[in-house]
């Protein structure tokens, strides 16, 4: 129900509901008018035809003003409400009053303010149209002024109380169904928005660990380093230089990927994304891999894509978590493969290990699950940086492997700065 939100399209659809109940209610008072007309002498025929055009007029300008200038509150659609209780009272005034089996279309605009308006405001349309209907039973115009038309009169009463039912039962469908497939559908993407609220707390949570431990790791790692220096430039046996030299690269290594998650941070936290073409980052992304599994079996796909792509290094990192689990399931051979389908990008990783577990297929990172690989977590934190950038992670596993499917927007290729 997008008008309780009080939005201006909201108030535009309600506009459109609205119009369609007001110019069914017209109708079914025009053809009341033209049966009655043809059975008995209606003795206000025509002040009740006028009363009723006016009132389709009325929808109609009413619907026009709601389309240009939507209402800032919903006391104007109640205000509206009103109005069709009170102009269906005019008409049955002119035709028979509370005798008139049409009196239930005064049921309708109750029922729509029920729904769509506040509680106070509904108990007042509520309150009007008892007022309505009771001032019906006192005061009105009689159908007819023949008094011999006895059977007619009886024949043209079971006419509108079908009438009656029928119009009432489709519009209370139109109405009320479409209002509650609307509430089923707003329930579902409230509890899709929840799950996606706690997944970015569950994000937000590890993020702040990690920076926790990364900043007491700078300590020991310069420790480290100051360490391996003093080693080097003493006495040392045979071959304990190279070991040496090899710490010290690890070192700087370790003291790269913290200065990495630093600027990650940093731009994650301005909102800042890189536009680079897609074989610049594949050939980033390679760089990286390399130098993190020197020995590694990776088999790149030559031919890239000439789009670009919107890029932050948490992407990057996440893509690397992917690269990891492959080549922690399948050693021997990991493949990646880029291709441009329907203007967006996709990056497949698909490696011939035993697969996922069950509770990581389909739909992998959805949630946190225990792994004793870790595999869990990597996937979890990579899926919510994919959505984040507006993409998706999709699994399929076989028999001779998994494959991983990454689905990210391009980017304007004017924009390319890459």
């Amino acid at each position: 129900m997008a008008w309780l939100t009080y939005s201006e399209s909201g108030f535009q659809q309600a506009g459109r509901y609205l119009l369609g109940l007001r110019l069914a209610m017209a109708a079914a008072q025009l053809l009341a008018l033209a049966v009655a007309e043809s059975m008995v002498s209606l003795a206000q025929g025509g002040e009740a035809l006028w009363l009723t055009l006016i009132y389709a007029s009325l929808a109609v300008g009413g619907w026009l003003w709601f389309e240009r200038w939507p209402p800032a509150s919903a006391l104007v659609v109640a205000a509206g409400l009103a109005l069709d209780l009170l102009m269906i009272g005019g008409w049955l005034f002119l035709i028979g009053g509370y005798t008139n089996p049409l009196t239930s279309l005064m049921l309708l605009p109750i029922a729509v303010a029920i729904v769509v308006l506040p509680l106070a405001q509904s108990i007042g349309l509520t309150l009007l149209g008892i007022a309505l209907y009771t001032v019906l039973a006192r005061w009105y115009l009689p159908v007819t002024m023949d008094h011999h038309h006895g059977s007619s009169m009886a024949q043209l009463h079971l006419f509108g109380m079908w009438l009656t039912f029928v119009l009432t039962s489709a519009i209370l469908l139109l109405v009320v169904g479409t209002l509650a497939q609307r509430l089923r559908r707003q329930q579902v993407q409230l509890s899709r928005i929840r799950e996606g609220r706690l997944r970015d707390e569950q994000v937000i949570a590890l993020g702040l660990s990690a920076a926790a431990v990364a900043h007491r790791l700078n300590t020991p790692l310069n420790t480290l380093s100051l360490l391996v220096d003093d080693l080097r430039a003493g006495e040392t046996r045979p071959g304990q230089q190279e070991d040496l030299a090899l710490m010290a690269q690890q070192l700087d290594l370790c003291s790269g990927h913290l200065r990495q998650l630093t600027s990650a941070a940093r731009q994650a936290s301005a909102a800042e994304l890189e536009v680079i073409s897609v074989a610049a980052w594949i050939r980033r992304l390679r760089e990286s891999a390399t130098l993190l599994w020197p020995g590694a079996t990776m088999e790149w796909q030559a031919t890239v894509p000439t789009s670009a792509i919107a890029v932050d290094a948490t992407l990057d990192q996440a893509v690397l978590n992917l690269l990891a689990n492959a080549l922690t399931a399948s050693p021997d051979w990991v493949g990646v493969a880029v291709r441009d389908v329907a203007g967006r990008l996709e990056l497949v990783v698909q490696d011939h290990g035993d697969g996922l577990e069950t509770t990581l297929q389909g739909a992998p990172g959805a949630r946190v699950v225990d792994s004793d690989t870790g595999l869990g977590v990597g996937l979890f934190l990579s899926n919510a940086t994919i959505q984040r950038l507006g993409g998706t992670l999709k699994a399929r596993v076989e028999p001779g492997g998994t494959t991983m499917i990454i689905e990210l927007p391009l980017a304007e290729q004017g924009t390319n700065h890459g």
